[in-house]
């Protein structure tokens, strides 16, 4: 069904990022086979960086930069599967060349089990056009919605851990499934377009563990002006409310213990925030898988997310042990370096490998049409 990729991507450097195992001490015979299980639409992003400014009506604008990547539910897999988590997509891709890039890219490119995906013939896929700007981004899109299975699966496959992204107003019948069977569902939401931000609205949060929305998302939905009071009012709606706060960091609650913390964000000169969400979603869910403390969870977060945002693209930018191994040699080497911010990330020390190369890194940019390169 699927021929040669025609993705350039450094399969042997991609393969040794994700052969370290974040939870190799905790497996077992009996546990899933799968660590992460996610389903939503994957989307072919084409990125333009470099830009001035907004385009401006009636002229061209050039972009210094430009590259192409599976994006939507992809950012979240491809991020996951970097850190080392056996990843299962569900998905429906197109029979058109964008389709077959993004299967292969995250196949074959990145490790991401597509067993439960599905090439959907005559329907093409969705695409979004990213441009980013003065540390923002604007966004194009253009899709329609797939043509449902004849036979979909009843029940999601038995995983330690689910993402799902919540539409207000709407239940997601597989969420509740596969927390019944025991699985461990991370939610975060979206802007709400219908403006109501009413927590009703998000009647799946009963059957998830951790909730993870931003600042205002958070705000909107408890009606406080406080962020660290949105993530307490929160935890009466789902037990762990994980509310990012942009460039002060993040705060957590749990609701179970009363544990709370608070980490600081990285400074970083941002290129393109694209997927720094989805970043920080997939740290957070391998720091909990892992078993870390909820401060150490929060601060692996929000470096995932920092070093993503120094490159474009949602999936292409998603951070590996490798870059996250090159970021620590090199931060401690920084002169006049805060003693208590490197402490803050010492719990990396025993986790990472020797860096191979020297931070920040820069990827093979994937580009639809060529052929791999060495």
């Amino acid at each position: 069904m699927h021929g040669s990729p025609t993705v350039s991507i450094r399969d042997g450097e991609r393969q040794q990022a994700t052969s370290l195992d974040p939870l190799a001490g905790l497996r077992g015979p009996a546990d899933p086979p799968r660590d992460v299980y996610l389903t939503g639409s994957v989307f072919l992003d084409i990125i333009f960086t470099g830009l001035d400014s907004a385009p401006v009506r009636g002229t061209e604008s050039w972009a210094r930069g430009m590259g192409s990547s599976p994006g939507g539910v992809a950012n979240m897999a491809t991020a996951l599967a970097r850190l080392g988590l056996r990843t299962s997509l569900a998905a429906a891709f197109g029979d058109d060349h964008y389709g077959e890039y993004c299967w292969d890219a995250l196949e074959q490119g990145e490790g991401i089990d597509l067993s439960l995906s599905r090439t959907v013939t005559g329907w093409h896929s969705p695409v979004t056009v990213s441009m980013a700007y003065e540390g923002e981004r604007t966004m194009v899109s253009h899709g329609h919605e797939a043509p449902q299975p004849d036979h979909a699966p009843q029940c999601p496959p038995s995983a330690r851990a689910a993402v799902a992204s919540l539409t207000p107003g709407t239940r997601a019948e597989w969420i509740a499934q596969a927390a019944g069977k025991g699985t461990r569902v991370f939610a975060d939401v979206g802007w709400d377009e219908t403006g109501r931000w009413d927590p009703a609205d998000l009647a799946d949060l009963e059957h998830c563990e951790a909730f993870l929305p931003n600042a205002g998302e958070a705000m909107r939905y408890t009606r406080t002006d406080c962020p660290r009071a949105a993530a307490h009012a929160l935890t009466e709606h789902v037990r762990l409310a994980v509310v990012t706060l942009g460039a002060e960091g993040a705060y957590a609650v749990d609701g179970a213990t009363g544990e709370s913390a608070q980490v600081p964000a990285i400074a970083v000169e941002a290129l393109d925030p694209t997927g720094a969400g989805d970043v920080f979603v997939a740290g957070f869910v391998t720091g909990t898988l892992a078993g870390w403390p909820l401060a150490d969870r929060l601060a692996f977060a929000g470096l995932t997310a920092a070093l993503s945002v120094q490159e474009f693209g949602g999936s292409l930018s998603a951070p590996g042990w490798w870059e996250i191994a090159a970021w620590w040699q090199s931060v401690q080497g920084v002169p006049d370096q805060d003693p208590a911010a490197l402490r803050r990330y010492a719990f990396l020390e025993d986790l990472l490998p020797a860096p191979a190369r020297p931070w920040p890194l820069r990827r093979a940019v994937p580009t639809i049409g060529f052929g791999r390169s060495a």
